[in-house]
């Protein structure tokens, strides 16, 4: 549409400069918003009204929600995971509280662990020295040092995102009393019976020396060495029994990745209702080509015979797993110190998809192994020291390494494959590429290694029982969450919350000497509690044993355990130091938030320590998010150079940009980010500030008497035209439902394109591009003007609420420029109350049917535009055939050339045929344009062509809804 803004000149060139009569814009909100400067400006001002704690005393009395900050490990510079993390947790605080309620931020920080020991320990790496060799409490110092660096750091980044919260008094679980409730927590399951030490097969980094947890790796591709390898079978109670067998002993061949675990093989596993066969073929052994008897799954036969190379096989006997039953086999390396039995033995965890339906089973190397082993009995044997180097009395094998310090492959794999294939029994060997558990920290592989740790039981007291119940009563977002977190509950083994380490929560426990027992004392407890509230964790280690032990034990007969505690107990304690220990905060908390990773980490390690300590999951909802993904749809990571920096970005475009890509996102699957997607948030920043920038231009100096009540606009005459901000109020009253039940719901992404597409499309190139006429050129008592500011207002207190989650600081600053005496905050704001009466679905009904009229017309006039016909839209006074009843009923008295931007247009009588080469659009019915031109003459003011142009010689050039605007603009004046 031209505006009287527009440079083109006038048809009355000697009428007047009627600019200065017009109502045009007027704001200091500027087009080109200067994020990267202005964004500080307003964190400046934050700060120095301390916003935070104005918000938490506007909200006192308000009703609780309750969110629990999830603590990041404090060990670096935020990565684009970090930011949208903390944007998403922002935006539930800030909607929460613009929802009427009371919704603190507490951010915290992990600061114990192998993330932060392993930064110190590359430190001594890097200079030549040995971790092991600096004092215990010279090395917790500088982890402690460390992790306050990137706490402060990481602070200021997270502040920078637009980040509101009591930044001031964060939790850290370095801290004395966090450190002191975590040891309190822990030594309820010691009381309880729950704790025990135990030795099992635990995920064991070589390089850094300790257990992990499930949520400390990752799952990488690497390339190991695969062996078939035959167990000669030295009794059976059912098979094995033809007569063609009599001179031939069976052999029952299994499949493994693993060749180094084959010392501390003391079992193998079959499928009872799995079919094996007994296949008869040449093999090439020690002495030459001879011909032996395997036993494999039938269904994986053909797959072992093509990568065997066996020669001339032949089917001697097909049998059910069950008769395996009592069949008895010796270790391959029997009479080189494997002297004993290996049963075979009925395991549900034998499939047919690889290998050859008997599993090696190393009770010391895998959880499937061992719980199996435990069944039966059998041994769980030690036989790789923490280093991945065998044991002294491993026999053949002792010294040889599995892995390198540096995690790479050591010579225990080659040397058990030299020593197997030397006894004939090394059926064939081979090379594969699978996916394998790593060190998410180190980036090496990890082993099973059976190690005496400290494990909380799944059982005692019915805990994974409790844990499930609780899952069942958590709201989780997406629903798939519960069905994920279940799974992981339902299958996980007993937590094993020993670490070999030094940095972090010792398990303050003392163990009998002789006995074994945990000492259980209610009185030694405190003396430790006590002692970790006053002077934290190093306490444990400077303090003298026989002090806390008191005058009933001595300190000679107990063992002090000087192991760390797994980290994710310290992170799964948080609820209670945070949520039960401040004033701010009330437990259970109403949500927790985090990457779906947290399904097996953070979520279940409080899950599972609320339940064991009371019964209940300390969350009553929770909200996932998935990865960062590249453009190309690769997970976005350092070490894969494809990562981007939420610092730069900022730099280059503020914070406000990847607030958009947070909320213009599907969070709760994988996120996608790169340059054109930023370009994209960009553009849509720029459409929404745009949007603002009209409404304060054209509110500028808005007073409570030009306002115009829902009856007065209801009872206006048809033809002002005022049925376009009934139905603008009707769409406010809509979106007010979508963007509350958005907010309660998380659904950020659907509030954000439900208001981009209001601003964009309904605002902007509708309301806007009608009304801009009446809010220039009216006279300043017009009914339709006021009307038309009057709901601009509302719209402007509408948007500058519902979008201050999101865009945190264009809102203030919106909301700034407005308002600018008052001492106040966008943020400190509640959403504004909507009253019901502005819903009208009749008036949107209709004023659909109109949308639909108008789009014709303008379809029309577009193309008289790009003929270069017209020059505007107002030089047209198109002709409009209507067919359709329910359009022709919608169009009314309602002034049709300024709802399509015309000098004037005419609807053809009911019943007149339009030509044929009218313009029509395939998706509206009965509507058709024929385009004409405008007669008159053009108003040197609003631009239209009209006939009355130049009637009123007081106000040369112009028509005469402009001449009687002019006139009392200047009686207004004077």
């Amino acid at each position: 549409m031209a505006t009287p803004t527009d440079t083109t000149t006038t048809d009355s060139a000697e009428a007047p400069d009627y600019r200065p009569t017009l109502f045009l814009p007027q704001t200091d909100f500027p087009m080109k918003a200067g994020l990267p400067k202005r964004e500080p400006e307003i964190l400046a001002r934050w700060s120095e009204m301390d916003l935070y704690a104005r918000l938490r005393e506007a909200r006192k009395d308000a009703p609780v929600f309750s969110y629990h900050d999830g603590p990041p490990y404090a060990n670096g510079n935020l990565h684009m995971g970090h930011a949208l993390n903390k944007i998403l947790k922002d935006m539930v605080c800030r909607s929460q509280s613009l929802l009427g309620r009371n919704a603190a931020f507490v951010p915290g920080w992990d600061c114990h662990g192998l993330p932060i020991e392993w930064k110190v320990e590359e430190k001594y790496r890097n200079a030549g020295k040995n971790k092991d060799e600096v004092p215990v409490l010279e090395f917790r110092q500088e982890c402690r040092d460390f992790a306050a660096h990137w706490v402060d750091v990481q602070r200021e980044e997270f502040q920078r995102l637009g980040v509101l919260a009591d930044w001031k008094r964060p939790y850290t679980t370095m801290s004395n009393d966090a450190e002191a409730s975590i040891v309190s927590e822990f030594l309820k399951f010691a009381m309880s019976g729950a704790l025990y030490q135990g030795s099992k097969p635990v995920m064991w980094s070589t390089v850094e020396k300790t257990a992990l947890a499930e949520a400390e790796v990752e799952y990488h591709d690497h390339n190991s060495p695969t062996i078939y390898l035959a167990f000669p079978v030295q009794r059976s109670k059912n098979v094995f029994l033809s007569p063609s067998m009599e001179q031939r002993r069976a052999h029952l061949v299994i499949w493994t990745t693993t060749p180094w675990t084959i010392p501390a093989n003391r079992a193998i596993a079959y499928a009872e209702h799995m079919t094996y066969v007994l296949v008869e073929a040449g093999h090439e052994g020690p002495q030459g080509m001879e011909r032996k008897a395997y036993v494999v799954a039938e269904p994986l036969l053909e797959t072992f015979l093509k990568e065997t190379g066996l020669d001339k096989p032949q089917i001697v006997q097909t049998f059910s797993g069950r008769e395996l039953e009592g069949t008895v086999c010796a270790h391959p390396l029997r009479g080189q110190g494997y002297e004993f039995d290996v049963p075979a033995l009925a395991g549900d965890f034998v499939t047919d998809e690889q290998g050859t339906g008997f599993v090696h089973v190393a009770p010391g190397h895998g959880q499937d192994d061992y719980i199996l082993g435990m069944k039966h009995g059998i041994e769980v044997p030690h036989t790789v020291g923490e280093d991945g180097t065998y044991y002294d009395h491993v026999p053949l094998f002792a010294g040889r390494q599995v892995l390198l310090p540096n995690g790479k492959n050591g010579d225990a794999n080659k040397t058990v494959m030299e020593a197997l294939g030397a006894t004939g029994h090394l059926v064939a060997s081979g090379r594969l590429q699978h996916s394998y558990p790593h060190s998410w920290r180190s980036k090496a592989p990890l082993i099973f290694r059976n190690t005496p740790q400290w494990f909380i039981s799944m059982s005692h007291e019915g805990l994974r029982d409790k844990a499930l119940a609780a899952i069942d009563t958590v709201k989780w977002y997406p629903a798939r969450g519960q069905a994920r977190i279940r799974s992981m509950v339902e299958t996980r083994p007993d937590w094993v919350v020993s670490r070999q380490r030094a940095w972090g929560v010792p398990l303050t426990i003392f163990v009998h000497k002789e006995t074994g027992e945990i000492l259980r004392d209610d009185e030694v407890n405190k003396r430790v509690t006590d002692a970790v509230a006053e002077r934290g964790c190093d306490a444990w280690y400077d303090t003298d044993p026989q002090s806390f032990l008191g005058n009933d034990y001595k300190a000679d007969d107990y063992d002090q355990v000087m192991d760390i505690l797994d980290v994710w107990f310290d992170s799964g304690s948080t609820h209670a130091f945070v949520l039960e220990g401040r004033e701010d905060q009330t437990w259970p908390a109403t949500l927790y938030l985090e990457g779906s990773d947290q399904h097996r980490g953070w979520f279940q390690s409080s899950l599972l320590e609320s339940c064991g300590t009371r019964g209940r999951a300390p969350y009553d909802q929770v909200v996932t998010h998935g990865f960062i993904l590249d453009e190309t749809g690769k997970k976005m990571s350092k070490s894969g150079k494809n990562a981007m920096s939420p610092e730069k970005i900022i730099q280059q475009s503020g914070a406000e940009i990847l607030r958009i890509w947070v909320a213009s996102s599907d969070y709760q699957n994988d996120l996608v980010v790169g340059p054109n997607i930023i370009k994209a948030c960009t553009d849509s920043y720029r459409k929404l500030r745009n949007t603002i920038r009209f409404l304060l231009g054209n509110l500028a100096g808005f007073e409570e008497s030009e306002r115009v009540s829902l009856e007065d606009m209801k009872a206006a005459p048809e033809s002002e035209g005022l049925g376009l901000e009934l139905f603008v109020l009707h769409r406010l009253a809509e979106l007010d439902q979508l963007v509350r039940e958005g907010y309660e719901t998380y659904d950020f992404t659907r509030v954000f394109h439900a208001l981009t597409n209001f601003c964009v499309t309904e605002l902007s190139a509708f309301y806007f591009d009608i009304r801009k006429d009446a809010l220039y050129c009216d006279a300043p008592d017009s009914l339709r003007r006021r009307a038309a500011r009057t709901v601009m207002d509302q719209v402007f207190a509408c948007l500058t609420a519902w979008l201050a989650p999101v865009l945190s600081f264009t809102m203030e600053e919106a909301w700034l420029s407005r308002f600018p005496e008052e001492d106040g905050s966008v943020h400190l704001r509640t959403f504004p109350d909507v009253p019901a009466d502005w819903k009208n679905d009749d008036i949107a009904a209709r004023w659909q049917r109109l949308r639909q009229f108008r789009r014709v017309v303008t379809g029309a006039l577009e193309i008289e535009r790009r003929e270069k016909r017209i020059g505007a839209s107002l030089e047209g006074a198109p002709h409009v055939y209507v067919e359709d009843d329910a359009i022709r009923a919608a169009l009314g008295d309602v002034p049709l050339d300024d709802l399509c931007i015309t000098s004037e247009l005419t609807v053809m009588p009911a019943g007149d045929t339009a030509p044929a080469d009218a313009f029509r659009l395939d998706d509206v019915a009965g509507v058709a344009v024929v385009p004409v031109h405008a007669e008159g003459e053009k108003c040197a003011r609003c631009w239209k062509i009209l006939p009355d142009v130049n009637s009123v010689p007081a106000h040369p050039g112009t028509c005469g809804r402009c001449a009687g605007a002019v006139s009392a603009r200047a009686g207004a004046a004077e």
